[in-house]
Order: structure tokens, then sequence, then C-alpha cells
């Protein structure tokens, strides 16, 4: 079914039947208003002060970083006429989430480079060097006409899943998008009542069942939903699953199913949730998902509450997928949109 938000907090327990003939097209809700710095990036009439608004909430979200894990990585490179701790160099990165190999990796080219612009410069060149090659403009699209681009986030608990999808629902509709949110994690009831509250926030609409419902039932109807509606996006809020249970692996399986069923041909976005103070744990956790569910991207969230930053090189380059945003800040507009050469040169600053 297709709704707000209930004063009381209940959901209806009432599953809802196919639509024999698709629903009458219904006025979008008015979004919220918000102040433009909770939006960075989103000015389109200004493209360089949008710009510019991005790298500086992102230079100040890596706070932490800077001054932990690449202080002493800047402080081992040495200074103009010292030669580089390059052992030390090696431990630093490892610390900073890099990873043992890669870190050995990343030491043993940037010896043989015999960088110009000495050690930082050849280091730096290294580690950008593994973040992946990514289209300009990047944003989910429909690959049906007519229909919605389809969005599945998925990832453990705790890692910030379903408040990115609240603020990922605020990001697009102040771009003037129409969202739908499908509340497909029936497991937890308070993961519905979470996600009506972002809605709420955000001025977009829910369709959602009675928690325990089936998960690929709620994304059929909220397909339905946005196709009778002419909705542009529809992100689904997909279950907290461990990645060492294999039947919760196969659910999300089943939605893919489910999606490429109502939209045949679709081709959905699926992004992980990755906590980025969980480090290397949180990548092997991306890795299984990788691995069972072929992730489009990867959303690293907390960024500003960790002084490593490492994890996102070790991402792109084990996994192949792109970083699409990281969060560092708990306002909406602290969802950023991830530029590798931003990230880079913000590291360095």
């Amino acid at each position: 079914m297709f709704r707000r938000r209930k004063p009381d907090g209940e959901v209806d327990s009432r599953e809802p039947e196919a639509p024999s003939e698709p629903e009458p097209a219904a006025e979008a809700p008015t979004p919220p208003r918000f102040d433009r710095p909770l939006f960075a990036g989103f000015d389109d009439e200004d493209p360089e002060a949008a710009r510019a608004d991005v790298e500086e909430r992102l230079e100040h979200g890596l706070e932490r970083t800077r001054g932990g894990f690449m202080s002493r990585l800047r402080g081992y490179l040495g200074t103009e006429g010292e030669g580089p701790s390059w052992d030390d160099v090696e431990e630093t990165l490892i610390a900073g989430d890099v990873g043992a190999a890669l870190a050995m990796d990343v030491v043993d080219a940037a010896r043989r480079r015999r960088d110009p612009g000495g050690a930082e410069a050849a280091v730096r060149a290294e580690l950008a060097s593994l973040l992946v090659p990514r289209e300009a403009g990047w944003e989910p699209r429909p690959a049906v006409a007519g229909g919605p681009a389809v969005v599945l986030i998925v990832g453990v608990n705790g890692t910030g899943k379903t408040t990115t999808i609240g603020k990922l629902a605020a990001r697009y509709t102040a771009e003037g998008r129409t969202v739908l949110l499908a509340a497909a994690d029936t497991f937890r009831a308070a993961a519905i009542d979470q996600l009506l509250i972002w809605a709420e926030r955000a001025g977009v609409q829910v369709v959602s069942h009675a928690p325990g419902a089936d998960p690929g039932a709620v994304v059929y109807d909220a397909l339905d939903a946005a196709v009778a509606r002419g909705a542009d996006i529809v992100i689904a809020d997909t279950a907290g699953r461990l990645h060492t249970k294999s039947n919760l692996m196969d659910e999300l399986a089943k939605i893919r199913r489910v999606v490429d069923k109502r939209l045949p041909g679709a081709q959905p976005e699926t992004l992980f949730v990755l906590d980025a103070t969980t480090g290397q744990n949180g990548l092997q956790q991306a890795k299984a998902f990788h691995e069972a569910a072929g992730l489009t991207g990867v959303v690293l969230t907390k960024l500003d509450s960790t002084a490593k930053g490492g994890i996102v090189f070790a991402i792109e380059h084990d996994l192949g997928v792109p970083v699409r945003f990281v969060g560092v800040g708990e306002q909406a507009g602290d969802l950023l949109p991830f530029d590798p050469e931003t990230f880079v040169a913000a590291l360095f600053a």
C-alpha cells in the first residue's frame, strides 16, 4: 500500500492486493524546506560554488583522518633532505585500514616511481591509482522506458543503512525528483518506523506491509506504485543481513528477481552501506555481499568518526566497485557524492 506515517506509529496488517488497473496519478507531497547548507552540491545554477561546498564539507569531515593516519604517514615520508622511512610508511598504511598486502604493493610501487615531487607525491599517486575509473555525472537511471530507476540498499544492521536511505531521498527530492521508498526490511518493525520518519522529513512516500511480510512483495508493490504515479526513483530498504547467513543472502537474490519480473530488463543499482569505523571487517562483509548480490556501488558512512580513511582505497581496489557516497556528518546534506580527485586532495590538504 501507499501511505504516510500514522500518528500512533502502527502499520497496516493487511497485505494489499495487486491493483487490476494503474492507480490515477496523484500530486507528490510538498517537500519540507531545508536550509541551503544541508544540500551541498545541489545547486545547478552555480556548479562551481556547489563543488566548492562539497570540497569544503569533505575536507572538514576528514579532519580526524588527517590528524591521525595521514599525519603519521606524512611524517614518515620525510621532509626535504631526509629520506622516507618506508617500513614505517607501510605500517602506517596498514594501520590506516589500507590492508597489509595492498600497503606493501603501494610502498613497492612508490619506491620504484622516483617521482620528482618526492616520496609523498609518489605515495599520493599510487593511492590515487587504486580508485576505480567511473563515469562522470553518475546517477541512478531507469533502464526501462517509462519506469523508475531502482536502488537496492544492502548491508548489515548498525551501519547506518536506513539513515542513508533517508539522506538519499532528501538529496534526490531536493534535485526535483519524485522518490518512493520501499520498506522491505520487514524483519524489524523498528526499521519500518525509522524509514517512515525519514520519509516524512524528506517529503516522500513509502510502500510498506506488516512486519514479517515478504520483502519481495513489498518491492513488487512499490514498483507498481512507482509506475502508476510516474515516480523517478524507487529506493528499497532491505533487511540488515549478516553475511554468514546464506538463506538471507538468497532473499536478496529473490528481490532482484522480483525487480526483473515487474520491470523486465531493469538494471537496479545495488549499494552496500559500510561503516568506515569497522575497517577491514567491514570490507570482508562487502566482499560477501558482492559475491551474493553483485554490488554496483558502496556508501561509506561515519567517515568523519574515524582517524583512518584508508578503507576507501581497499574497498575500490579489492572489490573493483566505486564508492558512490561518503557520510561525513549527521545532517542530510552530509552524505556527499564521492569524487576520487577531491577525496585524495582532501586527505593530503
